[in-house]
């Protein structure tokens, strides 16, 4: 896998580069960081301590390709709708989040085994994600690059190739046992034995993102933005109850990661 995203951004770099010697666009590089609230088959849906306990963090390196500027030339390009409210995201991100159940069924008043088996289940997941966005400005990149404390409010919408590593585990002992597994895991689900795993494996992801730039410097922005991400596949987290038995856990894993970067532009 390591081989596999190194070789990926060679591909996605030199396919930039190539980009820019040919049309002459300018590039920008940046990191990204903050917190993920990962969306999964642990907890209650709906429930808040579900939704604010099972968070992590993500990190990541971005790159972008602004089409209204040749950095060859110290000049803008010709201006275009496209040139001037559009840039194309390159990402290599990575995030990971410590899981529990929470919500009604592991409330402290319940005291049978069942209960018992979900508070003491544990899990983790950990996804290193690749690809692009394409970004959408309503207002000028011209000029909010022209403008030291301008905002550059946009939109995204992208695709990402993510292989995750999960684990699932329980503090009664091994899982796959009645002694220690909570019934609904111990059904065969998607040619598994199991409801849930250990294994990593590749999905890919559909990602939409809002968010804004600050303008520190002429070659220097802030940026915030929040994400959300939803996996093609119900085993991001370790845990897929059977979805003909179980209809509450038949959602795929999504998560929501808010992040600040700080991005600079290249010359």
């Amino acid at each position: 896998m390591i081989k596999q995203t190194i070789l990926t951004l060679f591909i996605l770099f030199g396919f930039s580069n190539n980009t820019n010697a040919q049309f002459g666009f300018s590039h920008e590089v940046g990191v990204i960081f903050g917190p993920v609230a990962f969306q999964s088959d642990y907890g209650e849906r709906h429930d808040l301590n579900t939704n604010s306990g099972n968070t992590g963090i993500g990190i990541g390196i971005i790159h972008y390709l602004n089409f209204s500027y040749k950095a060859e030339c110290n000049c803008y390009t010709p201006e275009t709708y496209f040139n001037d409210h559009f840039k194309l995201r390159s990402e290599l991100s990575y995030n990971k989040t410590e899981l529990k159940h929470f919500g009604e069924w592991v409330d402290p008043s319940k005291t049978s085994l069942g209960a018992d088996q979900l508070r003491a289940m544990r899990g983790s997941t950990a996804v290193t994600n690749i690809g692009m966005q394409l970004e959408y400005f309503p207002l000028s990149i011209r000029d909010f690059t022209s403008r030291i404390g301008s905002l550059g409010p946009f939109i995204s919408l992208g695709g990402q190739f993510s292989y995750y590593n999960a684990k699932a585990y329980s503090t009664m002992g091994p899982l796959g046992t009645p002694l220690t597994t909570f019934p609904k895991y111990l059904t065969p689900t998607d040619g598994r034995p199991y409801g849930f795993s250990t294994e990593g494996g590749s999905v890919w992801s559909v990602v939409s993102s809002v968010g804004t730039r600050y303008k520190l410097t002429p070659l220097r922005d802030l940026m915030v933005d929040l994400r959300f991400q939803y996996y093609f596949s119900n085993w991001v987290d370790g845990l897929n109850p059977n979805p003909a038995l179980y209809k509450e856990n038949k959602a795929n894993d999504w998560l929501v990661w808010f992040n600040v970067g700080y991005i600079y532009y290249l010359q």
